[in-house]
């Protein structure tokens, strides 16, 4: 298995994203194309969970629209990913927040962890 994992490694593209996990607002500019033509579109959302590892590595983001809960799958290692930003990290307990998804209005907020700038 090590060797498999290895060519894995070796092959995928390595891609420079800042640290996140579950319970961060993160903006996900994705490139699509339509027809002939490509675009920047940008998915603004809370991530609700981060699994596997390596070339393997997914993360879903979920978002509102409207009154509609929209949830992405998106590989990490994905060519389509322009980049990532971090909006604000959460303070959650727990590595996967599918609680997240029964939840509406204030109870559906998410605290911000503080952040201590190093000198």
């Amino acid at each position: 298995m090590d060797a498999i994992k290895l060519v894995e490694n070796d092959l995928s593209p390595v891609n420079e994203f800042p640290t996140f996990g579950a319970g961060d607002t993160i903006i996900v500019s994705y490139k699509i194309k339509e027809g002939n033509k490509e675009r920047i579109q940008q998915f603004q959302g809370v991530v609700i969970q981060r699994r596997n590892s390596g070339a393997n590595e997914t993360f879903t983001i979920r978002k509102m629209s409207g009154n509609i809960g929209v949830e992405r799958i998106i590989p990490l290692a994905s060519p389509f990913i322009d980049k990532i930003e971090v909006v604000k990290h959460g303070s959650v307990r727990r590595a996967r927040i599918y609680y997240l998804r029964e939840r509406t209005g204030k109870s559906a907020r998410i605290k911000e962890r503080k952040r201590i700038a190093k000198k």
